[in-house]
């Protein structure tokens, strides 16, 4: 009996579909809602606790525990380069991205607050296409239908009236980008010191708060109410040690708009926990501007997975 060799079947080549990596998912889910109740807590923060004094405080506390995990995975103890580096970025990162917003909140309001803020992937957008990254056609879409809803949510704020604070609110978010884009160009030219380098913008970044505390003379508190140290625990451990360690791996590994996508999802969990936890005013334009949100994120992260 003669064997025959069958032919073999070729069959067709079917393009691998892009997926969003799951990693990805995580890290961003954690920033939208723990980032997004920050604004409220840091409210009823600096409602008892100087706001330079307690954001200084949260960081370096923050920063110190954070070091401790990464010698304790094995990381080495951080260079010198590192800690001078981590200065200037810790200065932009916390010193102005956190410290202005908690000041700008003794009088503007949280959910407004976290409006202002969603700028931020727009000035980090503009500040990025200066050094040669520009954004694809996908990301300046949904970042352009992001900052138009919140234009419509910011519709009728009192932030017109807020004086200093309202300036203060309106700078951090500058501050914020810049330090985010030299934060992940310093992370991609030396990944194996992520947590390390984390933990050091974190803790020089406090130690600039609490110099800027000592210079305007904040008063330190005799007492600590049980709202204010709740609130503060919460920034301490969900808002700096989680949330922040899950953007500081967005940065490394995505690209600006999708990490800093949650400046535009930010705004609708502050007002609406503003709004039910704090009294704050609600307005028919919060729904709408939601949707538009929400979908200007999907365009970015879309255009992002696709390029």
């Amino acid at each position: 009996m003669t064997s025959r060799m069958s032919s073999s079947t070729t069959l067709p080549l079917v393009a691998a579909r892009p997926s969003l990596d799951p990693r990805l998912v995580g890290a961003l889910a954690t920033i939208y809602l723990i980032w997004g109740s920050t604004y409220l807590a840091m409210r009823v923060a600096v409602e008892s606790l100087p706001p330079f004094g307690q954001a200084g405080l949260r960081f370096v506390v923050a920063g110190t525990v954070l070091l401790a995990i990464a010698r304790w995975r094995g990381e080495a103890w951080p260079r010198a380069r590192t800690w001078l580096v981590a200065l200037p970025i810790g200065a932009l990162l916390f010193g102005a991205g956190n410290g202005l917003v908690a000041a700008a909140e003794r009088t503007v309001p949280s959910g407004i607050a976290a409006v202002v803020c969603a700028t931020t992937p727009l000035i980090a957008a503009g500040a990025g296409a200066l050094s040669g990254e520009r954004p694809t056609r996908a990301e300046l879409g949904g970042m352009m239908l992001g900052l138009a809803a919140v234009i419509v949510l910011a519709l009728g704020s009192p932030l017109g009236g807020a004086g200093l604070d309202g300036v203060l609110i309106v700078l951090a978010p500058i501050g914020f980008a810049l330090g985010s884009l030299w934060s992940r160009a310093e992370g991609r030219a030396r990944p194996g010191t992520a947590l390390g380098a984390t933990a050091t913008q974190m803790m020089l970044g406090g130690a600039t708060l609490l110099a800027v505390s000592a210079l305007v003379g904040e008063p330190v508190p005799h007492e600590i109410p049980l709202r204010a140290a709740v609130a503060w625990l919460h920034l301490v451990v969900l808002g700096s040690l989680v949330a922040f360690t899950a953007y500081a791996w967005l940065l490394r590994h995505a690209r600006p708009a999708v990490a800093m996508s949650y400046a535009y999802v930010n705004p609708i969990v502050a007002v609406v926990l503003g709004a039910v936890l704090a009294g704050e005013a609600i307005s028919w334009a919060t729904a709408i501007a939601g949707a538009a949100i929400a979908g200007g994120v999907m365009w970015a992260i879309r255009g992002s997975v696709r390029g």
